[in-house]
């Protein structure tokens, strides 16, 4: 069995965003050909994408290729549109999570949904969440890891964390709005460089604000194998206790402590990286993670993990399907 954590969805089509709310920023479809379609916003092409980023039956047939049981489908992280009025990003919202839904329910041995939320508003996302999962049975959501100028500790989250803790609804961390200017601007570093950064921050953030400790009950996992922290966290943890001054204002704790008590997923690219990362992150904390449909993505899902040679048949079965299963809290019978 294979469960895909990390792979992207759209909607075939949605409304005029410019027209429904009145202002620009908005990402929009533009099928200029058959089996394509332009991302465009404000009338530059974002992204191109294929069939299979909003066709179900195309991506059917392309698990079935790969092996690949579960895709755990979530939007395109520029759909969060955090920076928008929270009234229109909750419209938004509502309009891809309904969308969602709707495949998961044609396909439910094959598709789970992970629904997206107006954080820059947590009132509105604290509801939102709740539709989610009880209204349309998703057993989690996907945030960024940043909310304009919040980080993941920002006390304006607190409510969200609460309500996902009560709601036993896990929160898959997606790097986005890198800095993309500057330095950034050459070499595609802002999806090289950029992502692995922003998601070392938000899981930093959320280990020295004390997000962990807070709230102990909080299933979260973060993409593309945790960015740079695996690698770094022995320079985190020594300045941590080198420098508790800067380091452990908000939360006294040692880092090293939260070892265990989040999850990434494995989209590493390396052998070495993937043993680093199971080491570090845990053997039961990481799991299959493809970045379906995208190029940076794993193109063999699985193939990777499968070619661990001193991983055992019991480990390999837990990253490909095991640790998704736990970290849903879901049972496997129900893809059987």
């Amino acid at each position: 069995m294979k469960i895909d954590i990390h792979s992207h969805i759209l909607p075939k089509e949605w409304p005029d965003l410019k027209k429904r709310y009145g202002y620009g920023g908005w990402v929009q479809l533009d099928h200029h050909c058959k089996g394509q379609a332009k991302m465009m916003k404000d009338g530059k092409v974002f992204r191109v994408i294929q069939e299979n980023c909003w066709d179900p039956e195309v991506r059917i047939k392309e698990m079935d290729l790969s092996g690949v049981t579960v895709q755990v489908l979530s939007t395109v992280p520029v759909m969060f549109s955090y920076w928008a009025k929270p009234q229109d990003t909750l419209d938004l919202a509502q309009i891809l999570n309904n969308d969602l839904a709707a495949t998961v329910k044609k396909c439910p041995k094959r598709f789970i949904g992970l629904g997206t939320l107006p954080l820059q508003a947590p009132d509105l996302a604290v509801k939102e969440m709740h539709r989610c999962v009880n209204e349309l049975g998703f057993p989690g959501v996907q945030i960024g890891s940043h909310v304009n100028e919040w980080d993941l500790n920002a006390p304006e989250l607190y409510d969200i964390y609460a309500a996902a803790e009560q709601l036993n609804c896990c929160l898959f961390v997606h790097p986005w709005d890198m800095q993309i200017d500057g330095r950034m601007s050459k070499y595609w570093f802002p999806w090289l460089i950029g992502m692995p950064t922003e998601t070392t921050i938000a899981i930093c953030s959320m280990i020295m604000g004390g997000i962990f400790e807070k709230f102990p009950k909080l299933k979260v996992c973060f993409a593309h194998g945790g960015g740079a922290f695996p690698y770094t966290a022995g320079r985190i943890f020594h300045g941590f206790n080198m420098r508790p001054d800067l380091c452990a204002v908000d939360n006294n704790v040692d880092p090293r402590k939260y070892l265990g008590s989040f999850y990434t997923d494995s989209l590493v690219h390396d052998r070495g990286a993937l043993r680093l990362l199971t080491s570090v992150i845990g053997e039961d904390k990481v799991i299959l993670g493809t970045d379906y449909p995208f190029p940076l993505g794993e193109l063999e899902p699985g193939k990777l993990i499968d070619s661990m040679e001193d991983f055992d048949n019991k480990l390999k079965d837990k990253l490909k399907a095991g640790n998704a299963l736990e970290f849903l809290g879901l049972n496997r019978k129900q893809f059987e």
